[in-house]
C-alpha cells in the first residue's frame, strides 16, 4: 500500500511538471487553422468542481490554461480553498472592461459558474445604465420617475458630470429623486438581497426606504466619505428581497429642517447588493467604448479600490484596435500606465489580464461597405500577453481560446455574433464566459497539484486542520 501511494504521488508530480511546462509557455497564435477540442486529461484534486462543456463551439481550443508562471494567482486560489473548505468568508472579484462586459453576459456567466461552485454572496455591483440612456444587463432593473438625468462616463473627454466606481455617474436637478431597484424574476433568479449599499457624491440627497417594504429596512447613512468624492449609505433588510424602493430626503440629518434643493448636487454612481452568505461577490464593471486610458485616472482607481478586490480581471483592448494609428508599443505603454495605478492603490490585489477576441471592421471596397478582418486585434492580444509575461501578471488568452486568426468567421457562421461582427450575442458571450471559468478551474487544479501532489481531497483536509 505504501509503495502504491508513493508511486501515485510521483506520477501526479510528473504530470504536474509536464502540464506546467505546457501552460507556462508563451501563447500560441494559430494562423491558418482552428484548433480542435481536446479531452481533459488533468486529474482533479476536487472531483466535485463544475466543468461545463463548451456546447456549440467544436472548433474552440478549450484546453486552455491561464499563463501564470510566477503563480500570482496563488493568493486568490488560497481564498477559493477557504470557501471550498466551508469557511464563512466573502471573496471580492472585480471584472473591469468595455462593452463586452457592460452587457453582463460574458462576466455574468463567469459569476454564476463561480457561485455554483464556491457560493453566492450576492449580485454585487449594479449601475443605473438605463437611466444614463445606455444598455443595462438583463438580470436587474434600476428605474426612476425622474427623466432629466445628465450622464457622465469615463469615456468622455469632458464628462458631463463626475463618474464613480462603475465608470458612470448620473445627476439630476430635480428637488425629489427616487430609485426602484428590482432583480429580474427570471434572469436574476438567485440574486435576492438583504443589503444594498448606495454609492453617491457627498453633496447628493441621501435616500430613505419607501413603499410596502420600508418597515423591515434599516438605514445607515455614511458617517464619512469612503474615498474622496464618494459616500456609501447602507440599507439592511430583515429578509431577502428582490426589490427596494428609495426616495430622497432633504431633511437635515437628526432634525426636521428641510434644506433647500440648491444645497444638493444629486449625483449617484450605483449600488452593491449582497445577501449575507459566504462565497464570491463578483462585481462586473464595464463601459461601452472604454479603453485602458479611460480608466487611467488616479481618482477613479482610488474609488475602484474601495471594493477591495482579491482578484481584478481586466478585459480591455478591443476599442484601441480601431484607432487609425494603433501601434503595439503605444498600446503597451497605455497598459503599463493603468497597471501602475492599480498596483499603487490595490497592492494586495491579484491581477488577471485577458486578451480581446478577434473582431472585424467595416470598410468600403468599390463603394460597397464590407467587413474585413481587424488585424490589430491580434497585435493587441500579443501585446497584452507579452506585457503580462514581462511583468509577472497572470494572463488568459481569449484570442487563442476562441480560435485565433480568422475565428470570427466561424463565430459568425455559428450565429454567436452581433450584426456588427464586433460584439457577440448572449449565447456567444456565454461560451466565452464558460471558457474563462474552465481556464480558472483548470489552472486552480494545476497549481494545486504542483504544490501538493497528493490524493484527492487531501489539500482541503489540510486547510481544515490548519484554519480551525
Amino acid at each position: 500500500m505504501m509503495k502504491q501511494r508513493k508511486w501515485l504521488m510521483n506520477s501526479l508530480g510528473a504530470i504536474a511538471i509536464v502540464l506546467l511546462g505546457i501552460y507556462s509557455k508563451s501563447p500560441v497564435y494559430p494562423s491558418d487553422r482552428i484548433t480542435g477540442m481536446k479531452q481533459d486529461t488533468l486529474p482533479f484534486l476536487r472531483p466535485e468542481l463544475v466543468m461545463p462543456e463548451v456546447s456549440r463551439m467544436a472548433f474552440v481550443d478549450s484546453f486552455c490554461y491561464i499563463t501564470d508562471p510566477q503563480h500570482t494567482l496563488a493568493s486568490f486560489f488560497a481564498c477559493l480553498d477557504s470557501l471550498y473548505a466551508g469557511k464563512n468568508t466573502v471573496i471580492q472579484v472585480v471584472h473591469l472592461g468595455d462593452s463586452h462586459i457592460q452587457a453582463g453576459h460574458y462576466s455574468g456567466r463567469v459569476m454564476r459558474l463561480l457561485h455554483q461552485q464556491f457560493g453566492n454572496a450576492g449580485r454585487g455591483w449594479i449601475a443605473p445604465f438605463k437611466l444614463s440612456r445606455s444598455n443595462e444587463p438583463d438580470d436587474y432593473f434600476i428605474s426612476s420617475v425622474i427623466r432629466d438625468w445628465t450622464a457622465g462616463r469615463c469615456i468622455q473627454s469632458q464628462p458631463k458630470c463626475p463618474f464613480g466606481l462603475g465608470g458612470i455617474g448620473i445627476q439630476s436637478a430635480s428637488p425629489s429623486i427616487n430609485f426602484d431597484i428590482c432583480i429580474a424574476p427570471t434572469n436574476g433568479a438567485g440574486y435576492a438581497f438583504n443589503q444594498a449599499v448606495l454609492y453617491r457624491d457627498p453633496r447628493s440627497m441621501p435616500m430613505l426606504p419607501v413603499g410596502i417594504s420600508k418597515d423591515p429596512v434599516k438605514t445607515f447613512p455614511a458617517p464619512e466619505t469612503v474615498v474622496l468624492g464618494v459616500v456609501a449609505d447602507t440599507f439592511r433588510i430583515a429578509h431577502l428581497t428582490d426589490s427596494l424602493q428609495l426616495q430622497s430626503t432633504r431633511r437635515k440629518q437628526g432634525t426636521d429642517t428641510l434644506l433647500p434643493p440648491a444645497t444638493f448636487s444629486n449625483l449617484y454612481y450605483g449600488f452593491s447588493l449582497t445577501n449575507g452568505n459566504p462565497g464570491i461577490l463578483y462585481h462586473s464593471i464595464g463601459v461601452n467604448g472604454a479603453m485602458f486610458v479611460n480608466y487611467t485616472d488616479e481618482s477613479y482607481v482610488r474609488q475602484l479600490a474601495v471594493l477591495k478586490p482579491t482578484l481584478l480581471i481586466i478585459s480591455l483592448g478591443t476599442n484601441e484596435t480601431f484607432g487609425r494609428r494603433f501601434t503595439a508599443g503605444e498600446f503597451t505603454g497605455q497598459i503599463d500606465a493603468f497597471i501602475a495605478l492599480v498596483k499603487k492603490y490595490m497592492p494586495e490585489t491579484t491581477l488577471l489580464l485577458t486578451t480581446p477576441p478577434e473582431c472585424y471592421k467595416r470598410t468600403y471596397v468599390n463603394k460597397k461597405r464590407v467587413f474585413v478582418r481587424n488585424e490589430n486585434t491580434e497585435r493587441a492580444a500579443k501585446a497584452i500577453a507579452a506585457y503580462a509575461t514581462e511583468n509577472g501578471i497572470a494572463c488568459w488568452d481569449l484570442f487563442t481560446a476562441t480560435g485565433g486568426k480568422n475565428s470570427n468567421v466561424k463565430w459568425h457562421a455559428a450565429k454567436l455574433m452581433g450584426a456588427d461582427r464586433i460584439h457577440f450575442n448572449k449565447d456567444g458571450y456565454y461560451e466565452q464566459g464558460t471558457l474563462l471559468y474552465r481556464a480558472l478551474i483548470k489552472t486552480y487544479n494545476l497549481q494545486s497539484i504542483k504544490e501538493e501532489p497528493l490524493t484527492p481531497g487531501l489539500r482541503v483536509a489540510a486547510h481544515d486542520e490548519t484554519d480551525n
